[in-house]
């Protein structure tokens, strides 16, 4: 079974090198056969130079310019993925390496088409996690609840497809922000798909590029515009 690990990269220099070496190591012990795709959204600075010679035979690169959004990365990592298994995370690892092997055994055994990390499964979940982003983040889970009816942890970063189901996902998604998460979500519910959670905790933090009002009240604004679109895209699947 060959996996896939989709990481998408926005002005990662610093970290490039540590995250693809943590991962490949971890995923080399997980799968004789697997690949890690940087998807370079845009950068200005030299992380597709960095990935590009990184020395890595398992690692490819997916870049485009200009910057899109994380929505359009992780879009075009999962379409790009040629693994059975297609694990998403983001590039500081915020949830380690370890729940790699928790969520290619949880594939294993069961018939769930998407395996996603849940922080409010875990006791420690939001460990650590600064008092405005955790205040935000839980506010906006609980519209998100309202608004769908979905009981996901949806904006949690680490998440597994089968590759079937991120097929036909990702062919239809076309948020490029953060509420990505919450359209893909949305579609696989549409889609009848069965979907699985496994409890996560934040164990890598760093300072937030996201300024944490106005970043959510414009996911808010995706997410009521994903839900308007949805009706008309689940008349035609």
């Amino acid at each position: 079974m060959k996996v896939s690990l989709v990481i998408p990269a926005y002005n990662e220099s610093g970290i490039i090198l540590d995250t693809i070496r943590t991962s490949s190591k971890r995923m080399s012990e997980l799968s004789e056969d697997y690949e890690i795709l940087i998807v370079n959204d845009g950068s200005t600075d030299n992380t597709a130079a960095l990935v590009r010679e990184c020395g890595d035979r398992n690692v490819r690169l997916v870049s485009y310019m200009p910057n899109r959004g994380k929505g359009c990365a992780v879009r075009s990592g999962m379409l790009a993925a040629q693994g059975d298994i297609i694990i998403c995370t983001d590039a500081d690892l915020a949830y380690g390496v370890d729940v790699f092997g928790a969520i290619l055994e949880h594939f294993e055994n069961s018939d769930a088409q998407l395996v996603i990390g849940s922080r409010r499964l875990e006791r420690e979940g939001y460990r650590d996690y600064p008092a405005i982003r955790l205040l935000a983040s839980k506010c906006f889970g609980l519209l998100v609840r309202i608004i769908s009816g979905l009981k996901y942890d949806t904006q949690c970063g680490i998440k597994g497809y089968r590759r079937e189901a991120a097929e036909r996902i990702f062919t239809e998604c076309c948020t490029d922000g953060f509420a990505f998460d919450f359209e893909a979500l949305m579609l696989a519910d549409a889609m009848g798909m069965r979907v699985e959670q496994i409890g996560v905790s934040v164990v890598n933090h760093r300072d937030s590029g996201v300024n944490v009002l106005k970043d959510s009240l414009r996911m808010l604004r995706d997410v009521f515009k994903i839900r308007r679109r949805l009706g008309r895209v689940v008349e035609k699947l």
